[in-house]
């Protein structure tokens, strides 16, 4: 009998991260937190609060200093990098402010490449739905130079979604874009939410943005400082205009 995937996409177990050198810097403090399957979350926070940090920690481009990170049952801290980098290929998709799309190549070219670098052909019924979903199906032929930046950011979305990852990580996917074209690209993550059942973990600094998640987790410190389902725009801008020390930290609180 099949055993059902843990509830749980992600999970962060007391993760600390500190970076050494002559003058350490703690970016995690024994932070625990779950992101449940089938859910969009936000993780915001100042500058220096820990949210890229946290990101990184999540998706295994980055060792935490002490804790355990768990995508799925697979626990991150036993693998080498060889496995870890295996894991994020096959099994988690990533979408970045800067698109990180490779120039020389088409549209098409660059949706597959993570495919193609694992050696898999995506199943062609779902690669068209992808397409179809983010609206470049009259662009396949283009390189990233010839698009907008909205388009660019689209081209990395159906690039994630095109290998069916457990989870999507982004990283300020709208700090590039107006806000028109932002909201579109919003509505796109959330609809591989809906629509998909994916699990979608995004760093950003923009409460607009952060609305569009189920949950908005607030770093201050290194420390989660709020966990919250949807508060809203306005409770998001709040919460951000708090001091650091005007809220003691939630402990691991699901969304």
């Amino acid at each position: 009998m099949s055993v059902p995937p843990p509830a749980d996409a992600v999970r962060l177990e007391r993760v600390s991260k500190t970076y050494g050198g002559d003058h350490p810097v703690t970016a995690l403090v024994d932070v625990d937190v779950r992101f449940r399957r089938g859910t969009m979350t936000a993780v915001m926070g100042a500058s220096g609060s820990g949210k890229s940090t946290l990101l990184n920690c999540a998706a295994g481009l980055d060792r935490p200093t002490s804790g355990r990170v768990m995508i799925g049952a697979a626990d991150l801290s036993t693998m080498s990098e060889k496995r870890l980098t295996e894991l994020r290929r096959d099994r988690i998709g990533f979408v970045f402010q800067a698109f990180n799309l490779v120039g020389a190549l088409t549209v098409e070219q660059n949706i597959l490449l993570p495919s193609r670098l694992a050696g898999r052909r995506p199943d062609p019924a779902w690669l068209a739905e992808v397409i179809d979903r983010v609206g470049l199906g009259h662009r396949l032929g283009h390189r990233p130079a010839q698009l907008s930046g909205g388009q660019q950011q689209r081209v990395a979305i159906a690039r994630a979604l095109v290998a069916r990852p457990e989870v999507i990580f982004c990283d300020e996917p709208t700090g590039a874009l107006d806000s028109r074209t932002a909201a579109e690209v919003l509505a796109l993550l959330r609809s591989a939410v809906d629509a998909t059942g994916q699990t979608v973990i995004m760093v950003t600094h923009d409460p607009v943005a952060a609305s569009y998640a189920d949950r908005v987790i607030r770093l201050a410190d290194g420390r989660i400082a709020s966990d919250m389902p949807q508060p809203g725009v306005r409770v998001i801008a709040e919460q951000l205009a708090t001091p650091a020390g005007g809220r003691r930290p939630v402990a691991d609180r699901e969304g």
